[in-house]
């Protein structure tokens, strides 16, 4: 079969998947999830088999530490997808709410209901816990799923893939409700892409030069998770006791994630008092530091450039400025910054209102780490990406950013005579 002719099979058993999820109960669903959390636990063995195949190409490959670490699957990522799958079937299912019911002057009640997107084609790199967390959400908000993940993790994402069918097949719904691409060819994503007889939603995960390409090619509406330039703000009226502990756990508590700190902007009235102490911390962590002339003024870096300030590392490396105040860091980050996660470390009840208001992105914390910048740290269960647009859905996508609604207008034999 060609692949063109096997990736079209792929949309039509997904679109018909879609229709008969719309008849699927919250029991099923759920009932779909626990089995799909079972099957993974029974095939803990054969998943780390498999994925130590995808670690072992992925290192003859030469991939970097940080992108071996976003592939591994280890005992503790394999008991928070079975977490995942539990805390998203414990979710209230969005599917069938009907909200802002009204009285119209005709005496018709009008009102909106939640429904699912339809299919949903999900483009994803490493990261093989994401065919768990897209899987999850997309089935509890009725939606059907084409998965296709990054070829470094094919042979885990085939294991879990078999894991998710098992849980479908005891819960009663169609096996092809969840789909995994079972090619490397890179021309099926491009497939994927133009199939708008069969695909509602792509959603791309992964780095920039992916989302970029997927956003400029699809024929299909895109939700976009874009680079997570994310930054940390201390202000001179800062704890710095929990300005260093936010600012160490943003940057260090895992690198190659998107809601790692890669830039960190210090207020110059703090900044002698607190850079040489996480200069010293981050540097036995084997932190990279490139800083601006006050920052190098004041520890020993390398000089930032222009690119720097733009740059989502997903390493162990983080850029220094220090600002004069609040508001130059506002406007760096809405200049440099990607839209996704920043926080502000102040004891100024008015400076964090103005910074939650002032600042353009998806998250933004006041004394937190970005590292909450998470679908499950929000209560969601897991999350589809993190979207960075400002239509449908922003911030981590979780059941209610897979749905849409429509009008529904209840009458009894009612009918308009002008």
């Amino acid at each position: 079969m060609s692949l063109e002719s096997y990736m079209n099979e792929v949309g039509q058993k997904a679109r018909a998947a879609s229709r008969q999820l719309t008849r699927a109960t919250t029991e099923q669903k759920n009932k779909a999830l626990f089995a799909m959390a079972d099957a993974l636990e029974h095939a803990r063995p054969r998943l780390k088999e498999e994925n130590a195949k995808d670690l072992e190409n992925g290192k003859l490959k030469g991939l970097e530490a940080a992108l071996l670490d976003r592939l591994e699957l280890n005992d503790a990522r394999i008991d928070g997808m079975i977490e995942g799958l539990k805390q998203v079937a414990s979710l209230p299912d969005p599917v069938g709410e009907i909200t802002d019911m009204v009285y119209r002057p005709s005496g018709i009640q009008l009102g909106k209901m939640r429904v699912p997107l339809g299919v949903i084609g999900i483009i994803y790199e490493s990261r093989p816990n994401v065919t768990i967390d897209a899987a999850s959400l997309c089935l509890k908000s009725g939606n059907a799923t084409i998965l296709r993940g990054g070829s470094e993790a094919f042979y885990s994402n085939q294991a879990i893939a078999d894991a998710v069918q098992s849980g479908l097949t005891t819960a009663g719904l169609p096996e092809d409700a969840v789909q995994v691409i079972n090619t490397v060819d890179r021309e099926a994503v491009g497939l994927l892409i133009s199939m708008p007889e069969f695909v509602d939603v792509i959603v791309p995960r992964g780095g920039k030069g992916l989302i970029e390409r997927i956003s400029k090619d699809a024929r299909v509406p895109v939700i976009k998770h874009l680079d997570g330039n994310c930054h940390v703000y201390i202000d001179d009226e800062a704890d710095l006791d929990k300005a260093f502990k936010i600012a160490m756990n943003a940057k260090t508590r895992r690198y190659g994630v998107c809601n790692a700190m890669e830039s960190l902007l210090v207020n110059a009235a703090v900044a002698k008092e607190i850079l040489p102490r996480l200069a010293d911390a981050l540097a036995e962590k084997g932190v990279e530091l490139v800083g601006c002339e006050q920052t190098r003024a004041i520890i020993e870096t390398a000089p930032a450039t222009e690119e720097d300030w733009y740059t989502e590392y997903l390493a162990p490396k983080l850029s220094i400025k220090i600002v004069t105040d609040m508001d130059e860091a506002i406007a760096h980050i809405n200049k440099y910054g990607s839209h996704h996660s920043d926080a502000i470390v102040s004891q100024n009840y008015s400076k964090t209102r103005s910074f939650m208001a002032e600042v353009d992105s998806s998250s933004v914390m006041v004394n937190a780490s970005t590292a909450f910048a998470d679908g499950f740290e929000y209560g969601l269960g897991a999350e589809i990406g993190i979207s960075t647009d400002k239509i449908h859905a922003r911030g981590p996508v979780g059941l209610i950013g897979l749905t849409s609604q429509k009008y529904v207008v209840l009458g009894d034999g009612h009918t308009r005579d002008n």
